[in-house]
């Protein structure tokens, strides 16, 4: 049961709407509903005696045109006609449902003065699983219009349901603004993509243990002391990780080289700002997903309306674009790893962890799979933040692009893993072919969970179904 109440819905929240096909049990707080509801009736007291940006005016360029008295209704319904105007694939049910999630929370936040008819519309359509159709393009990072418009029509019944469906409500005065005014759709997108994210970094402790056995990895590099002596937060934490899955107390045995190669040796230094910058998107992504965004906000406790910039998401643009630069860098050790797996200087193996007759290839193409998801990786580690946009008529004139920001984080976790699973491919085959008998280490317990599931046979062979296999392994090597 998810607790929606403008205030504690949890990143964790979200990934389970997105992965809960169906009706999902959500406690929708009544207190949080008579707040809203509260907010609702003293927006629509305000417009009878001030200006109110979109509900007696016109949005963007159009901010000083006056909206009359009588067109309100109407003029709402036209905002979102005209905003519902999204193009491209249509967002993934995946998606959908955490959007649809998100943007109930922040409603309940009691700030943005909707209708209590579209907000229990909204509650249910979430509750039993109805899903809107709406496409992925039309949003900047300053504010989801077009996916927001296209589910609020969608409520109204004048747009078709992709499956479900809720009984259609009014559009009340003031609720076509009030309803957009949110990035909910780049949240949903950046959550999923933060929480893979930490789930891939936290399998990469363990996929980086296994090469370390493999290799005869020294344990200088990870020891207490040298942490201690520069103590960035995700460095100590992962030199600590490393520690506790190799079993190193005290003063561990000197391994086979005085000095490892970088994929070994500088692990904590260079995963240790991943985990940072993961660490900081999601608490930025933890205020998001409860804030109220709604332009302009409603205040019942100070009796009237603001008008600001929330919608814009510079805070959530750039922690993206330091997360996947920092991920970036982890999947370069990985790869580089994969590179010391394949050489009998470092395994004692032959080359390429091959097996039978001379000339056979082993895993070699394992590297090339990996660099091409490095070369993916790479291009969407890209700034987003480094553009701009100037749009309705000049007068908003910048642009967080958290929406692409986003995007990118998707396909980098999509890359990542490939890396990852590519590495773990071949740190199982060593281990395998030098028969190591790991003692009683939660090292030796993903050992097992992977031999368990990767083929064991070394002839020559395609590797695909074995690097498939390995993805999805990540996931549960990320609990070891």
């Amino acid at each position: 049961m998810i607790r929606v109440d403008g205030r504690t819905l949890r990143c964790a929240d979200v990934v389970t709407a997105a992965s809960t096909e169906g009706p999902l049990g959500i406690d929708v707080s009544i207190a949080a509903l008579r707040g809203a509801e509260s907010a609702w009736k003293l927006a629509e007291e305000l417009s009878t005696r001030r200006i109110v940006y979109g509900r007696t005016t016109g949005v963007g360029a159009n901010k000083e045109d006056p909206v009359g008295e009588g067109e309100s209704p109407d003029h709402g319904l036209r905002l979102l006609r005209s905003h519902a105007g999204g193009s491209g694939d249509v967002m993934s049910p995946g998606q959908t449902r955490a959007m649809m999630l998100i943007r109930l929370n922040q409603l309940l936040a009691g700030r943005a003065g909707l209708s209590p008819e579209l907000i229990g519309a909204l509650a249910t359509a979430v509750r039993t699983g109805a899903l809107p159709l709406v496409h992925r393009l039309g949003a900047i990072g300053t504010g989801d219009l077009a996916p927001l418009a296209e589910t609020a029509l969608t409520l109204t019944g004048e747009r078709p349901w992709l499956s479900g469906a809720v009984p259609p409500v009014p559009v009340r005065a003031g609720d076509a603004l009030a309803f957009m005014s949110s990035n909910a759709a780049t949240l949903a997108e950046a959550t999923l993509a933060a929480m893979r994210l930490d789930t891939l970094t936290r399998a990469s402790h363990v996929v980086a243990a296994l090469t370390y056995i493999a290799l005869d990895g020294n344990p200088e590099a990870y020891a207490t002391p040298v942490h201690e002596a520069r103590p960035h937060a995700g460095q100590v934490a992962c030199a600590a990780e490393m520690r506790r899955l190799l079993g190193m107390e005290g003063t561990p045995k000197p391994g086979r080289r005085i000095q490892d190669p970088f994929g070994l040796r500088a692990f904590p230094q260079v995963q240790g700002p991943a985990l940072d910058a993961i660490h900081y998107l999601r608490d930025v992504l933890a205020v998001e997903i409860n804030a109220s965004t709604e332009n302009p906000m409603i205040s019942t406790v100070h009796q009237d309306a603001y008008h600001h910039a929330h919608f814009h998401t510079a805070y959530v643009s750039t922690a993206l674009d330091q997360v996947r630069a920092t991920v970036h860098q982890v999947a370069e050790l990985s790869v580089a790893r994969l590179g010391d797996l394949v050489e009998p200087e470092f395994t004692g193996l032959r080359p390429f962890l091959a097996a039978g007759p001379s000339g056979s290839s082993g895993v070699m193409i394992l590297e090339y799979v990996a660099h091409d998801a490095l070369t993916e990786l790479r291009q969407a580690a890209l700034p987003a933040t480094l553009g701009t946009a100037v749009v309705s008529r000049g007068i908003e004139d910048h642009a967080s692009f958290s929406t692409q920001a986003a995007r990118a984080a998707t396909a980098a976790g999509a890359a990542y893993q490939q890396v990852l699973a590519c590495e773990l491919v071949a740190a199982v085959r060593a281990l395998r072919m030098r028969k190591a008998e790991l003692v009683a280490l939660p090292a030796r317990d993903a050992y097992e969970t992977a031999a368990a599931v990767l083929d064991p046979s070394v002839e020559d062979r395609p590797l695909t179904e074995d690097i498939a296999r390995a993805v999805s392994l990540l996931d549960t090597l990320a609990l070891v």
